[in-house]
């Protein structure tokens, strides 16, 4: 990776949420993790294709999914209910729309930003929720639990950018939520594909589409390494400061390869000194 990909990558991860954050899911938006995904066609949208294949292949692949019908609405959701072993039930609602639960797995390689006042939360402060907000002033950084796991009781028309906003209070990450993606992950012919969600596709629908099952469909928040870093968008100090970062680097990078040098000159001149002279 080139010293400007790296240091567009760490730019991305400059920054916070803005203060008047928008709620991401109901009030019923509980903390929790499940899965999902519909049928697969070959098309022009990338997708990481994984498995068999090397991890930097993509392989263009589309997923369908089909408007329903009232009627066929309930019949999947009771088909849906019918091979749950669990209380994670969906439930139609009087206006049409339904409610349910997502699971998604967290797989971020980055720190993330809390407030320094507050300890770094664990899997049950996240489960109990977020307490009364307040304006962020003073921010720490640190690693999310590997893979951790959590479920979201949300509605049918609750998009993907609301579930990654609620993901972020539970775990009271202040970071902006662009700075993340959600990714569904499916299994097919023993190949694996992930895709990510735009802002205002809905998972519990993928969800009920796809069935219970998580090889089928399963939720994934990612960083989101998918733009230009938007120079503008950063204070004067975290500038000045990805200045000293990139200098750094340009030091270490130039040590780095004088000694690589030096270490052949080294060689080449053993080398002459133990030929036989003519």
């Amino acid at each position: 990776m080139t010293l400007t990909c790296r240091m567009a990558n760490s730019a991305r991860w400059l920054g916070g949420l803005p203060q008047d954050a928008t709620q991401a899911v109901p009030r019923q938006a509980h903390a929790h993790f499940p899965q999902p995904l519909p049928v697969l066609r070959r098309s022009c949208c990338t997708c990481a294709h994984v498995a068999t294949r090397p991890l930097w292949q993509d392989d263009p692949v589309e997923w369908e999914t089909p408007d329903l019908s009232q009627a066929e609405i309930e019949q999947k959701i009771k088909e849906y209910n019918g091979q749950i072993n669990s209380n994670l039930f969906m439930s139609l609602n009087k206006d049409g729309s339904y409610t349910g639960f997502i699971k998604v797995q967290l797989k971020l390689v980055r720190p993330v930003s809390v407030p320094s006042n507050k300890k770094p939360p664990s899997l049950q402060d996240a489960q109990r929720g977020p307490g009364r907000g307040t304006a962020v002033k003073r921010r720490t950084s640190f690693y999310l639990p590997k893979d951790a796991v959590k479920h979201l009781h949300v509605l049918s028309r609750t998009r993907a950018r609301e579930v990654i906003e609620a993901l972020l209070r539970k775990f009271l990450v202040v970071d902006d939520p662009r700075k993340f993606a959600l990714f569904e992950r499916a299994e097919r012919n023993g190949q694996v594909y992930l895709r990510k969600l735009s802002d205002d596709e809905q998972p519990l629908r993928l969800r009920l589409l796809a069935g219970p099952s998580e090889k089928t469909l399963s939720f994934i928040l990612k960083e989101n390494d998918s733009g230009e870093v938007n120079w503008d968008a950063f204070s004067m100090p975290e500038l000045h400061n990805f200045l000293r970062i990139l200098q750094r680097e340009e030091e270490e990078h130039l040590r780095q390869i004088l000694q690589k040098y030096s270490h052949c000159r080294q060689k080449i001149q053993e080398a002459l000194h133990a030929c036989p002279l003519g």
